[in-house]
């Protein structure tokens, strides 16, 4: 079996390729960009593996005109920049202890070892240069084909070596697993009995994690059973995966895309939830306005007035999935068109009339009165009378 697709036949990652087989070394394709496009998924990151050491490997690309990087010399990483894209080139490896993220490692001319101490069995698969699959466990083409995500050896140690494999899990289960098939029953026990472990983890990892397994087509699934093994609770206290699969239905319905922010409002988070999952205060702000909106009595055309397309758009779906049906086209559209409104009257136009508190007042009634309307009161009909106050 084979790999095909651009990103292998470009001549930039075949040089990098050749600057270590001409010198009798191997360079192998592993990790996601084998999957991917085993899967026929994007490939965006391009890993190389390699019995090299990281020395060898900064002359290699020296020797070859290429612009080596050395980015984790200490994990055995040298970032090769070939066409304007990175190549991450890492010399094989098998742990000698491990505690945590952290891990003791040696050097290894194995595959069969580096294979060994990785994720999954899906992300154990390497790929020569000419795309030819080379599986040292096995059982990874197998695990692909099978959508089945399992761990790489004992599912319980492979936890303990770093406990964001939880979360990796999930994600990994969202974006890559059989829906039907199920979860693996070992993966889940493991997880379960390993929970606790996700309070060692930095916020940023954790909510980085988390946006990228909400960001999958389908993520309902997923978070339920994490709910069940209580890695939910873990993460984010307090949430519940009750809305998250109504929610993902309407988005279909409407063709609106997947998004982790809509998403993490559907399981409840708010502010309190952004701060723990670090979140940009971009997106800490549009959650919490997310949360508001919920339960919002506005209707959509002052939603769209007032928050904008997307947003409103976001709280007709919650709203939805909170009650258990699809926002009307209507509504929909209502919300586009208040997004597109002006308020025609503007302080000068009130004034000298109305001053201070009163200009407030008498400004926030005629908006009442111009939205209630639809948006059709004209500024003229709406200053008609208003200048007695």
């Amino acid at each position: 079996m084979k790999v095909r697709g651009d990103w292998i036949e470009d001549p930039a990652t075949q040089a990098v390729c050749a600057a270590l087989t001409v010198a009798g070394h191997r360079a192998l394709f592993v990790g996601g960009c084998v999957r991917n496009a085993l899967l026929g998924a994007p490939v965006s990151d391009i890993d190389i593996a390699t019995e090299a050491r990281p020395e060898r490997v900064l002359e290699l690309a020296d020797a070859a005109g290429l612009k080596a990087v050395a980015t984790g010399m200490a994990h055995g990483t040298v970032t090769v920049v070939a066409g304007g894209a990175p190549h991450e080139i890492t010399t094989f490896r098998r742990d000698v202890e491990t505690f945590g993220r952290h891990a003791v490692v040696a050097y290894s001319d194995d595959i069969r070892e580096d294979a060994a101490r990785r994720d999954f069995t899906m992300n154990a698969l390497y790929a020569l240069p000419d795309g030819t699959v080379v599986d040292p466990l096995g059982v990874g083409l197998t695990d692909l084909e099978a959508r089945h995500v399992r761990f790489v050896g004992d599912a319980e140690t492979r936890i303990r070596e770093d406990y964001l494999r939880i979360l990796r899990f999930f994600r990994f289960t969202a974006w890559y697993g059989d829906p039907e098939a199920g979860f693996d029953p070992t993966a889940l026990s493991a997880v379960a009995g390993s929970v606790e472990g996700l309070a060692e983890l930095s916020a940023e990892r954790v909510g980085a994690e988390i946006k990228k397994l909400l960001a999958a087509p389908d993520p309902a699934p997923a978070v339920a059973v994490m709910e069940r093994t209580g890695a939910l609770s873990q993460v984010l206290p307090g949430a519940t995966a009750r809305l998250l699969g109504p929610l993902v239905h309407l988005e279909g319905l409407t063709g609106t895309p997947p998004d982790a922010i809509r998403r993490l409002a559907a399981l409840g988070a708010g502010e309190g939830e952004a701060r723990t999952l670090r979140l940009s205060k971009r997106e800490t702000r549009r959650l919490a306005l997310l949360a508001e909106l919920q339960g919002a009595a506005a209707g959509p055309g002052e939603l769209g007035y007032r928050h904008g397309a997307e947003a409103a758009r976001d709280a007709l779906l919650l709203q939805g999935a909170l009650a258990g049906r699809p926002p009307e086209d209507a509504a929909l559209a209502a919300a586009e068109e208040g997004a597109r409104q002006r308020f025609p009257v503007t302080a000068r136009d009130l004034m000298p009339a109305y001053q201070g508190a009163t200009l407030g007042a008498k400004l926030s009634e005629l908006e009442r009165r111009w939205i209630e309307s639809g948006f059709r009161l004209s500024k003229e009909a709406l200053l008609a009378g208003a200048h007695r106050p």
